[in-house]
């Protein structure tokens, strides 16, 4: 075995405790962020629509896509992005339309209503990127290097998954 290789006993189980902290972690930062979407929501008065909702059409932004499209980017996990899809279709926040070449596929965009939603969780994370940088929370470096990190997590983590099929 290589040195290079040897990780020693305590080394390991720092590291996995510090992993098993960082999961817990991002799950619970999800969490807030729906919680945060939610009481912004609430504070300027839209009460008809969810966090996942609102998420959802921040997402889809000025885009036109597929219900396949949205579930297979993972955004939504926990939620049933169909069933969040057609309330939000009824509700008058997205247009629908069936594909030309695929009948089965759907294809959605926002409507100015649903822009409307668009802009204020946008400019709600606007606030928040401004407000974490003026008082020194988290410094440009600082992101880029978070953000780094959880896409080398996200590339090991779909490489175990395709390594499974």
């Amino acid at each position: 075995m290589s040195m290079e290789m040897q990780v020693s006993a305590p080394a390991a189980k720092g590291f996995m405790t510090s992993y098993l902290e960082a999961l817990a972690l991002v799950e619970r930062l999800h969490r807030l962020l729906l919680d945060v979407i939610k009481d912004e929501f609430e504070r300027v008065g839209v009460l008809e629509i969810n966090a996942v909702q609102a998420l959802l059409l921040f997402n889809i932004g000025d885009h036109e896509v597929t219900a396949g499209e949205l579930k297979s980017r993972g955004y939504y996990q926990g939620s049933n992005v169909s069933y969040n899809l057609k309330k939000l279709v009824e509700m008058g926040y997205m247009h629908h339309q069936r594909c030309e070449i695929d009948r089965r596929s759907v294809r959605v965009r926002l409507t100015p209503q649903g822009r409307q939603i668009r802009d204020i969780v946008s400019e709600l994370f606007s606030r928040h990127a401004e407000g974490l940088q003026s008082r020194g929370v988290l410094e440009f470096e600082g992101i880029e290097d978070i953000t780094g990190s959880l896409r080398r997590v996200e590339r090991y983590w779909t490489d175990q998954i395709r390594y499974i099929y």
